[in-house]
């Protein structure tokens, strides 16, 4: 996978294989997993915290999806707010736009994704 800048040009989305079938289905609109639904906004990293976001919270998961956003496409709803640790993530609060989705890549168990 290509090596994207670190800059605030791309967001990052990480699904299971089934979270990611079910967005491409249900297209405009989808409201996230449940943890997203849970709190209200769709959970999203920046580059730099992907790995992190992998270990933390897909570790039992042996596939998964890499997605690639166009933050500018999303920018009316994207905002960057502290977690519970404190290091600011962007949150989407609004349905899944499957128009600022630029690439996506299936990443297995152990592949390093930067």
């Amino acid at each position: 996978m290509e090596n994207r800048t670190e800059s605030k040009e791309f967001v990052y989305k990480i699904l299971t294989d089934a979270q990611w079938q079910e967005a491409k289905s249900f297209g405009i609109g989808w409201p996230g997993s449940e943890h997203d639904q849970r709190d209200g906004f769709i959970h999203l990293s920046y580059a730099h915290q992907v790995s992190s976001t992998l270990i933390r919270y897909f570790a039992d998961e042996s596939e998964v999806w890499l997605v690639i956003l166009d933050a500018a496409a999303l920018a009316d709803h994207l905002r960057a707010e502290p977690s519970s640790t404190g290091e600011v993530f962007p949150h989407l609060y609004d349905g899944w736009q499957p128009l600022a989705v630029v690439e996506t890549a299936r990443l297995t168990a152990g592949e390093d994704s930067q």
